[in-house]
């Protein structure tokens, strides 16, 4: 009985084993399937924790301003996302919920109080919290689950696309066969020349979540370019957190 309980438990440690190394298959093939079946396989890999508290490294360009900054990320999942930007001293704060922006700089005295113009100012295309919240996680901008999508594999990545594209906006989700997270996803509007394209370059694997590492922004416009480099520096799950944010009197209101 001893022998087999043994046995057992050796079958247990080693399958777990097995199922830690494959989150992240590198040398995972693409292989024919449904865009159904891949889309399930990336709703299933979806984050699943309750909070995120992350230092950042941010580097910002768009033409006119570039600069570096060291950025406390704290998301409250489907609640509230909590940045603060500091070089030295503190940049800038910001609060976003699921129907507001706020937003105030120290360095500049200025403040934003609003709905998410901000934030389409800064990212070239609308975009809402949720779809905020799923970027710094490494999910799909919409829900890939309530339309039918087609289907292409190009680089042993999978592409997913809507059968039937948004009138505004054609919207692509390419996917990676070793753990289903994104390798990338991109917005595009020929007509007006906007597009926006965001990357995972990597992706770690934290208490057994799988997070991305980096992330790759680039908003483009018919005359802008929005550089946004993000990497992840240390990561912490389900852990108490610290969103204290008012707006002092006197800063000067932004408006977008």
């Amino acid at each position: 009985m001893k022998f087999l309980k043994y046995i057992v438990l050796l079958s247990i440690v080693l399958t777990s084993c097995k199922a830690n190394k494959n989150m992240m298959d590198a040398n995972a093939i693409a292989k024919e399937t449904s865009a159904k079946k891949v889309a399930k396989k990336h709703i299933a890999a979806n984050f699943d924790k309750k909070t995120v508290d992350a230092k950042l490294k941010v580097n910002f360009n768009n033409g006119k301003i570039n600069q570096s900054l060291t950025v406390n990320l704290q998301i409250d999942k489907d609640k509230a996302i909590y940045l603060k930007g500091t070089k030295f001293i503190t940049v800038f704060k910001a609060m976003i919920t699921p129907t507001t922006v706020s937003y105030y700089s120290p360095f500049a005295k200025n403040y934003f109080e609003g709905d998410f113009s901000m934030i389409k100012e800064l990212l070239g295309v609308e975009i809402n919290f949720e779809q905020l919240q799923n970027l710094f996680l490494g999910q799909s901008l919409l829900n890939i689950k309530e339309e039918k999508q087609d289907l292409r594999i190009e680089n042993n990545q999978y592409i997913l696309s809507p059968e039937k594209q948004a009138e505004m906006f054609d919207i692509f989700f390419t996917i990676n066969p070793g753990h289903f997270k994104l390798d990338e996803q991109s917005i595009v509007n020929a007509d007006k020349d906007l597009r926006l394209d965001i990357k995972y370059p990597s992706y770690s694997i934290i208490n057994k979540i799988i997070f991305p590492s980096e992330i790759n922004i680039k908003a483009k416009s018919a005359d802008s370019l929005t550089d946004i480099d993000i990497i992840y520096k240390s990561v912490e799950f389900d852990t108490k957190l610290n969103m204290s944010f008012d707006i002092p009197s006197g800063y000067k209101r932004l408006e977008f």
